[in-house]
């Protein structure tokens, strides 16, 4: 089997020495990567942490029994582009979209002056503004080209996470997400257990809460399962 597994976060930049980001590392993607390779299967690891390859334990080195590539972006306009190109040519037979992708891209920055809002962009934004704006919008959700945009029609997996909710309120949640995206598996957790467990499945009743340490197992069982 054919798969591609995106991992780590994307930059935001707001000049070209700072950015925006989140807490996520690419840990989890990276060990359904390698959990998939050991099992034999192509793995194609989209990344923005690469280093993280080998610092995840308890699995094989890469190329232990499947081919194994990997592919490194750093901003969203890196991420988006990588799977328009990878996505449409090679045959994937399954896709892991673990990444956690910016819901949000710069569209300006301001500073606020006597005379108004000034534009402030630079190729390094001093630091003697009293205050600055960011202007953001809205990024487009990349799950949500993968079949609409770029055909992909093999397994399609989604990833969750949200803070603030009960499980109950997390799986109605996460199973909207999913049939929005056209997805088959949906990988969800919240930010207080995201360490402890994840649920998985997809449909009314058809979540499993798995342990941590086993969702790389149990989430390549299931696309197995469905080839």
């Amino acid at each position: 089997m054919n798969i591609l597994v995106t991992a780590g976060n994307t930059q935001t930049p707001i000049d070209r020495v700072r950015c925006i980001t989140n807490i996520f590392s690419g840990r989890t993607g990276t060990r359904i990567a390698r959990t998939a390779c050991e099992r034999g299967h192509g793995v194609t690891l989209l990344t923005s942490q690469p280093e993280i390859v080998n610092e995840v334990q308890n699995s094989p080195a890469p190329g232990a029994s499947g081919s194994w590539q990997v592919v490194t972006y750093r901003t969203f306009d890196d991420l988006e582009a990588r799977m328009s190109e990878l996505i449409p040519r090679i045959r994937f037979d399954a896709i892991v979209h673990a990444a956690a992708v910016s819901d949000y891209r710069l569209a300006g920055i301001f500073s606020q002056t006597a005379e108004g809002m000034k534009d402030a962009s630079a190729g390094k934004v001093k630091s003697s503004h009293p205050e600055l704006w960011l202007r953001l919008l809205p990024t487009p959700k990349l799950i949500d080209k993968v079949r609409k945009d770029w055909g992909f029609r093999g397994t399609l997996v989604k990833f969750k996470l949200e803070v603030g909710v009960s499980e109950d309120e997390l799986l109605a949640i996460a199973e909207r997400s999913r049939i929005q995206s056209g997805a088959d598996l949906m990988a969800a957790n919240t930010l207080d257990g995201m360490h402890e467990w994840a649920y998985v499945g997809a449909g009314a009743g058809g979540y499993l809460k798995i342990q941590r340490d086993r969702l790389a197992e149990h989430l390549l069982d299931q696309i197995d399962r469905k080839h």
